[in-house]
């Protein structure tokens, strides 16, 4: 049985829609009581009943009236107030007033029933005409246009809250509770510390945040082509991993399952609703292998990939942070740091949202007994394959080299054996891009060699190879101070430059050259 220990997302609740309620009558009842349907009118003596919008005492043309124990005040003053375009219609004596392009609202002098978007309401009292001034029913017109009405008794005041007030004040009271919860750094760390593990597998290294008693969340490339691994905890625990119980390879999520219960509390799960752009964040992970480390930072910005969340960190990470934990201001786990540019000052780094990884637990179907690692991208070997073979692999498997400041593509790649027995590997690579970036690139061509020398010697363990990314280029002038073969003449007028900018050679010993 799947067992998961998650608190559910919380998210800020949707502005609830105005319902329309009974006239305003005007009582002594306190608001907090329940109101009934009617309330009696103030005696005839008692003192002038006035009318407040946010606060504000309204200006009207003439003193609100009473008719069946109702309120009812100035047509054009309420409508002007609330915000709404007013039609009289003489022939039919009705009042047609609109808000926004949302609600229509249709009054018939002396009817009993009003229209709001054509559903019809009846009314404690109708509109009505006094002295040449028409006279709405207050209750039901400020809260058909979302307003709240409160009858004050004691002042004799109708005080009506705009939806827009409505929608401040209740923005003002989320952020005061918002504050009460905020965390310290060291309040964050000492509530997640142990809920982050570092995971080691037999492919490389990464973090991941403990989601259920043997449930580990993290990047699915920390478990991409891994045969066995471990999870190891904070308390120096190391807990032997039975393999990838689910993933989403679209937004690069895994659940990793081990053999031992963790017994570990889970991390709590926030909300991207909670999230605003310079929040600060807690980051922690395992960058390098060193485990546990914790950055501090802010949300610098928000990022969407199809339909897809991502944060945009300033928290600094680096190789073995990624399925690390990344935490709001309250301690909650709102992300997985994922990735991040190198060279550079600017700490660009990025983090999956955690409604991704929330989707993923719910959907996930789990059979402890049917869980295994993943299939591997590589085969085991290539020992015996045809030249076509391996460079339709080349081609799938290895088509970019990564760089901070992007992919250097690779295309055409070749592979054919020379008379020597040499297995001859070559691809061109995108000159544009390595035109602008190539100067910035050479650590990441080295490590890219080295990865993918360890790759083909292990599928081909005893092939002398070479392999080659060739900077390939047609111009429409004859470059001059090349290597001798690397400019040549092309039959319609222009010249082909081509030469290697990499030439990697490896058996059982590897040599990496780089070429300017």
């Amino acid at each position: 049985m799947t067992s998961f220990k998650i608190r559910p997302v919380r998210c800020l609740s949707a502005l609830a829609a105005p319902v329309l309620a009974v006239a305003l009558l005007a009582s002594g009842a306190s608001p907090a009581a329940a109101q009934p349907a009617a309330v009696q009118a103030p005696a005839a003596k008692a003192a002038a009943i006035s009318v407040t919008l946010d606060g504000k005492k309204l200006s009207l043309q003439a003193q609100p009236i009473q008719s069946k124990g109702t309120i009812l005040v100035p047509m054009k003053d309420l409508f002007k107030a609330l915000g709404a375009t007013v039609t009289w219609e003489p022939t039919t004596r009705t009042v047609i007033a609109s808000s926004g392009g949302y609600l229509t609202l249709t009054l018939q002098i002396g009817a009993s029933h009003a229209a709001v978007n054509g559903k019809s309401v009846k009314l404690d009292a109708p509109a009505t005409v006094r002295s040449g001034v028409t006279y709405v029913p207050i209750r039901f017109v400020s809260e058909a246009f979302g307003a709240a009405v409160r009858w004050d008794a004691a002042a004799r005041v109708v005080r009506i809250q705009s939806e827009e007030a409505q929608f401040e004040e209740r923005l003002q009271r989320e952020e005061k509770a918002r504050e009460a919860r905020r965390l310290t750094t060291a309040q964050i760390v000492a509530k997640n510390d142990d809920s982050v593990v570092l995971i080691q597998t037999d492919y490389g290294q990464g973090s991941g945040v403990v989601v259920g008693d043997r449930y580990v969340l993290t990047n699915l490339h920390v478990m991409q082509d891994a045969k066995s691994g471990f999870v190891k905890t904070n308390d120096g625990r190391s807990l032997p991993i039975v393999g990838v119980a689910a993933y989403d390879e679209k937004v690069d999520l895994a659940i990793v399952l081990t053999k031992d219960e963790l017994d570990l509390d889970p991390v709590t799960f926030g909300s991207f609703d909670d999230m605003q752009k310079g929040d600060p964040v807690v980051a922690i992970g395992s960058p390098l292998g060193v485990q546990n480390t914790v950055s501090v930072g802010v949300v610098s910005n928000f990022g969407y990939d199809g339909g897809s969340i991502y944060y945009q960190i300033s928290a600094p990470i680096d190789h073995g942070s990624s399925g690390g934990g990344l935490f709001n201001q309250y301690g909650e786990l709102i992300g997985l740091t994922t990735s991040g540019y190198e060279d550079t000052a600017a700490d660009l780094n990025f983090a999956v949202a955690s409604e991704d990884a929330v989707e993923l637990i719910r959907t996930a179907a789990i059979d402890p007994a049917k869980v295994g690692f993943l299939k591997p991208t590589l085969p085991e070997t290539l020992v015996g394959a045809p030249e076509g073979e391996i460079a339709s692999l080349l081609a799938k498997q290895f088509d970019s080299v990564s760089a901070s400041d992007g992919e250097l593509k690779l295309k055409g790649w070749t592979a054919k054996r020379d008379a020597d027995g040499w297995l001859q590997l070559s691809a061109d690579i995108d000159t544009d891009f390595y035109d602008y970036y190539g100067s910035k690139m050479q650590k990441n061509l080295q490590i890219w060699a080295a990865n993918t020398a360890h790759e083909l010697h292990r599928m081909l363990p005893k092939d002398k190879i070479r392999l080659n990314l060739f900077y390939s280029k047609k111009v429409g002038f004859e470059p001059r101070d090349y290597e001798a073969g690397a400019v040549s003449a092309l039959p319609d007028g222009k010249w082909q430059v081509r030469y290697s900018i990499l030439d990697v050679q490896f058996q059982d010993e590897l040599l990496i050259r780089l070429h300017p």
